[in-house]
């Protein structure tokens, strides 16, 4: 066959054998550059796998001060987290700290024993034994509303809907109100009837409640939780919205807590139970513990538990055992604390332990982050959305550090700031 000459992609062969070659020769060097790029991408992939692995599990030996700002925290405040940063309050004052320990905004009360509850972007403050709640946005104040009857707890919904214990000279009454100081429904409950009630929590929509009621009797103890739904299967259900309950026996429930809009946990002294409440309550999980538990913590991913360790006979030090478990009730890691601890902060991802200056930073899969001691007497340590960086508030200060691979040099055995 003749050479034909055309345009610029058409191959110049002699016959059809050469053709055959020429396409075979092709495909061999496409299917070798394939298998090239493959392998390539497989490396490539195994090293970045490594690499995340890496950065998602190293532990960090020191910390760097990014910002520090004086403040002054009085011994008689008191402080919880709030909509990612901090809540102060006193008998005559709530404010607002951001991460950068700067006052945002300053609101006036009068109660002589204010106790403070947080959820989302909303804060609740009541007169425990007085008659006053006020609620909060990250904002400032929202309403103030004064109660018929004596408060006994309190417990705010993520927009702002809360829910109060009240306690007249017979009656107990739970009553729901919206953020607005506005009432919703209003639950009535007797001592003889009911019990006594220890707690309450209320769902993120505000639409669900459970409560805890302590029953004393000639020669035993027992718990009740009553489970309310105050939307339409509430409705359909009874006249008082109760759609469910349990009773514990010799054992007290002191502690309840929504930690999603459609899981509850009940802590008791003995065992810590989980509910699934999308409607009406069914338990999940149900775990039982041997020795008293000494602190309980909470996320929307795990909840968890800090009771007594061993004493070691030389150095009669003793230890706490750390215990976290996932929303069905498996443990997801158990691990010790040698140290005096006052705070918990338990975020999605990390759990944060903190007592004197000893700080100590555990990833959910029960990995150490950080494990060091700061500069001061630690009120508050917090994440303050970056990955690496945190917000320490002290009695006269607050800093963001971040943390760094390398323990500090000016002294390695006690991590300090720069």
């Amino acid at each position: 066959m003749k050479k034909k000459e055309e345009k610029d992609n058409v191959i110049y062969v002699d016959g059809p054998e050469e053709v055959a070659e020429e396409n075979l020769k092709k495909k061999r060097e496409y299917t070798s550059q394939k298998k090239l790029g493959i392998i390539i991408l497989f490396l490539v992939m195994v090293a970045v796998a490594i690499w995340v692995y890496y950065i998602l599990n190293r532990e960090y030996k020191g910390y760097k001060v990014i910002k520090t700002n004086e403040t002054n925290y009085e011994n008689t405040a008191s402080y919880i987290q709030f909509s990612g940063n901090l809540l102060k309050y006193t008998p005559d004052g709530v404010s607002y700290i951001n991460a950068n320990g700067d006052t945002v905004w300053v609101a006036g009360i009068d109660m002589k024993m204010p106790v403070a509850v947080a959820s989302g972007n909303y804060a609740a403050v009541a007169d425990l034994n007085g008659n006053v709640v006020c609620v909060f946005n990250n904002e400032g104040q929202v309403s103030s509303v004064t109660m018929p009857y004596t408060i006994c707890d309190v417990d705010v919904a993520n927009q702002g809907a809360f829910a109060v214990v009240l306690e007249s000279d017979e009656t107990n009454y739970i009553n729901l109100y919206n953020k607005n100081g506005e009432i919703v429904y209003e639950i009535q409950t007797t001592i003889d009837k009911s019990g006594y009630p220890l707690d309450i929590t209320i769902s993120d929509d505000g639409e669900k409640l459970f409560t805890s009621y302590l029953n004393i009797g000639t020669n035993s103890v027992s718990n009740n939780l009553a489970a309310y739904n105050f939307g339409d299967v509430g409705q359909n259900s009874n006249a008082d919205r109760m759609v469910g309950g349990y009773m514990f026996e010799d054992q007290v429930i002191p502690k309840l807590e929504f930690v999603d809009n459609d899981t509850v946990v009940a802590f008791g002294t003995k065992t810590i139970s989980i509910y699934s409440m999308k409607e009406k309550p069914s338990e999940k999980a149900k775990l039982s513990f041997s020795k008293e538990i000494r602190s309980v913590f909470y996320s929307e991913k795990y909840i968890g538990v800090i009771y007594n360790g061993d004493t070691d006979t030389e150095t009669k030090d003793s230890s706490y055992v750390l215990e976290v478990y996932d929303l069905k009730g498996k443990l997801n890691f158990s691990t010790k604390i040698n140290f005096e601890y006052d705070n918990i902060y338990a975020a999605e991802k990390e759990l944060i332990i903190s007592g004197g200056n000893d700080c100590v930073i555990y990833r959910s899969n029960g990995n150490v982050k950080f494990n060091g001691k700061l500069s001061g007497n630690i009120i508050s340590v917090v994440p303050n959305g970056n990955n690496l960086e945190y917000v320490v508030v002290y009695s006269d200060s607050t800093e963001i550090i971040k943390l760094k691979a390398e323990a500090n040099m000016e002294d390695t055995t006690e991590i300090k700031g720069e």
